[in-house]
């Protein structure tokens, strides 16, 4: 077995990497939260080619893997941030808070001109007792220019434990 993968932490695609947030919405694909203790959603964000659209996350949860019902998990009090104009593994990371809501805000008068990771925990006891799924996704910013971008999960404190090739699909 791994020192890590698979024993602490799983990870996978929500949003894969896109050549423009800015092209319409991105409906993230949904993660199990059945084995494991929750989630780190990280938002990989671009510097935009022109403009300052926001770029809004928005936090779900849902009663299937696929179908079911869909609603927003307004828990997001806390998420954190290393942005730049860009990133060379330099910074640091700056605490965001707000109160409990299912979106964060990247407001584009601040992060347009910055690369940015974004982190947001959900903890698998803030679902809905009738909810086992999670996602994330990211509404169409606008048309003020070109955003790339990217978002994965990493599945934490894996209470099913395997190596990585017998892990089961984050959807499962």
């Amino acid at each position: 077995m791994t020192k890590a993968l698979g024993r602490l932490f799983d990870i996978g695609s929500v949003v894969a990497p896109i050549a423009d947030l800015a092209a319409g919405a991105n409906t993230g694909h949904r993660v199990h939260l059945k084995n494991c203790g929750g989630v780190a959603f990280v938002v990989l964000k671009g510097v935009a080619s022109a403009g300052t659209d926001d770029v809004v996350v928005d936090v779900k949860e849902h009663t299937a893997a696929t179908s079911g019902t869909s609603r927003d998990l307004d828990v997001v009090t806390t998420a954190y941030i290393k942005n730049e104009a860009s990133l060379d593994g330099d910074e640091t990371w700056t605490k965001l808070t707000q109160t409990a809501a299912s979106e964060v805000t990247l407001a584009g008068a601040t992060y347009a001109a910055h690369q940015a990771i974004l982190v947001i925990e959900v903890d698998a006891t803030q679902l809905s007792d009738d909810c086992e799924w999670v996602s994330v996704d990211i509404a169409d910013p606008g048309t003020g220019g070109t955003i790339p971008g990217a978002v994965i999960a990493i599945p934490y404190d894996l209470t099913v434990q395997r190596a990585p090739e017998n892990l089961a699909q984050l959807n499962a």
